[in-house]
């Protein structure tokens, strides 16, 4: 592992947090790229038709060290990126609507000089990938979306199913001012593997070491990441009555018109499979709905190559889903 142990004696920077290289010591390119009036980081490996990767809570653009080297190997241009004030990107006072959000995603696409991109989003990550082909369906070309219902699914869920209320009890803490941000840094960064590890699948339980743990831990200790973590949480809750927020989820009537592969864990204790189910009535477009048995939350990371394999198979078949 290219990260050492949380150390207090040293605090975390996005130069040694965050540009790692993967595992088994392979070199990835890390540089900024300029979009939507900030900086962000992207790490990118191999050649080939763009593939956006996007990280969700509490994690980092590593999250994805492993489909990047399938992709890579499969002859695409992997590119994971840090979203706005997480990792090594720019922490900006303000942004973290999803609209905006969005945009930051789809301005990236073109700072790398690519006519469109397949997103890949995972949690928070996969919300956005879902707003972004809404918003800007030109530059994306397919969608992958992880452990994560379409906008109008996911507040429909919020508001109406208790039992998803329960299950996302974590964002509603996030409405508290200070507390969360507190809790997240607290003890280097300690609720961070808490949270991937109660999320998880028993089988990430079992394989996720204290190496890949302090990883997150590290790079959730940056000063300002907590902060800029969750304010996107603040806002999708706070919002709902609000103008700005209404408006957002009558934007997301369009439906999606590029084809869309939604992969969900059985397990996830975070977003219920019911919650996400049913997000292919947003889709106008060839649909696939898989569901990985016993995983959690963390699909990509509990269980890479049935993951990878069929991320890689979903993106060459030219007829997904005829």
């Amino acid at each position: 592992m290219t990260a050492p142990s949380p150390d207090p004696s040293t605090p975390p920077t996005a130069a040694t947090a965050v540009r790692l290289d993967l595992p088994g010591g392979k070199a990835v390119t890390h540089r900024d790229v300029a979009a939507n009036g900030a900086r962000f980081h992207v790490a990118e490996l191999g050649d080939g038709p763009l593939v956006l990767l996007l990280h969700g809570f509490p994690q980092f653009w590593w999250t994805w060290r492993h489909q990047m080297v399938a992709l890579a190997e499969a002859g695409y241009r992997a590119v994971a990126m840090d979203l706005r004030g997480v990792g090594g990107s720019d922490r900006t006072p303000r942004g973290y609507d999803p609209a905006n959000l969005a945009l930051d995603i789809t301005g990236v696409v073109r700072s790398l000089g690519e006519p469109d991109a397949a997103l890949v989003g995972h949690d928070l990550g996969g919300y956005l990938a879902w707003t972004a082909a809404v918003m800007r369906p030109k530059l994306v070309r397919r969608l992958v979306v992880s452990s994560m219902p379409h906008p109008r699914r996911w507040r429909s869920a919020m508001l109406s199913d208790f039992g998803q209320t329960r299950a996302s009890s974590h964002i509603w803490g996030f409405q508290r001012p200070f507390v969360p941000e507190r809790q997240l840094v607290a003890d280097d960064g300690a609720l961070v593997g808490q949270l991937i590890r109660d999320w998880s699948g028993p089988r990430l339980q079992e394989d996720l070491t204290d190496e890949d743990i302090a990883v997150y831990r590290r790079a959730m200790c940056i000063p300002s990441t907590a902060h800029c973590s969750i304010e996107p949480y603040r806002w999708m809750m706070r919002s709902m009555a609000r103008p700005d927020g209404l408006q957002f989820n009558r934007r997301m009537k369009r439906p999606v018109r590029v084809p869309t592969l939604h992969l969900h864990g059985s397990l996830d204790p975070v977003m219920r499979t019911r919650s996400a189910a049913g997000s292919g009535q947003y889709v106008e477009a060839p649909y696939r709905w898989r569901l990985f048995d016993g995983l959690g939350h963390f699909p990509h990371e509990e269980d890479p190559v049935a993951f990878s394999t069929e991320l890689v198979n979903w993106l060459k078949d030219p007829e997904p889903d005829r």
